[in-house]
């Protein structure tokens, strides 16, 4: 039987980072499942998923923990076996002028009606003919069934106009598969 287990990993960015820890997981026959990895400000960070075998898992948590003499800080948690819900998914994108609380809004309207964001990411960059500062951040959504989507739509359009983004939520078509 296997243990999942999902990781957090930051270091200073180098070569090798992504490495080291693979050996160190192959090491303990352990898999590689699903990663999300990124170069931020001079840093290495990922998120990762992770299945080992059951006789193997207390030392693959020992080997993650000594990595910290590599200069790499991984934080190992137990992964959630019951994360299969009836939940709505959807997708949205949010793009705007950049200013402060862009996040915060929209992150309090979702949690306020019981929506978890499985996935964000966002950047910022220039405007094509201003220069100014613009924001765009992208993501998917899990919204329970008793949400009201009217009323939802209804406090992001209010977000949106005040301010000055454009906020759009979409659920994939039919049949197609939500990829994340």
């Amino acid at each position: 039987m296997n243990q999942h287990l999902v990781l957090t990993v930051i270091s200073a960015d180098r070569p090798g980072v992504v490495q080291l820890l693979a050996k160190t997981i192959h090491a303990h026959h352990g898999s590689w499942l699903e990663s999300r990895m990124a170069h931020l400000a001079g840093k290495f960070a990922g998120i990762l998923q992770v299945a080992v075998p059951d006789e193997n898992h207390s030392d693959l948590l020992a080997a993650l923990k000594a990595l910290s003499s590599e200069g790499l800080q991984v934080v190992a948690e137990l992964a959630d076996s019951n994360s299969v819900s009836s939940d709505n998914h959807f997708s949205f994108s949010v793009v705007g002028p950049d200013r402060t609380g862009i996040v915060a809004e929209i992150a309090e309207a979702f949690a306020g009606r019981g929506i978890s964001v499985e996935e964000l990411e966002t950047d910022c960059s220039s405007m094509p003919w201003s220069g100014e500062p613009m924001f765009e951040a992208t993501g998917f959504i899990r919204v329970p069934a008793e949400v009201d989507m009217d009323d939802l739509y209804d406090q992001l359009d209010v977000i949106a106009d005040e301010l000055a983004v454009d906020i759009r939520i979409e659920q994939p078509e039919a049949g197609a598969e939500l990829t994340h």
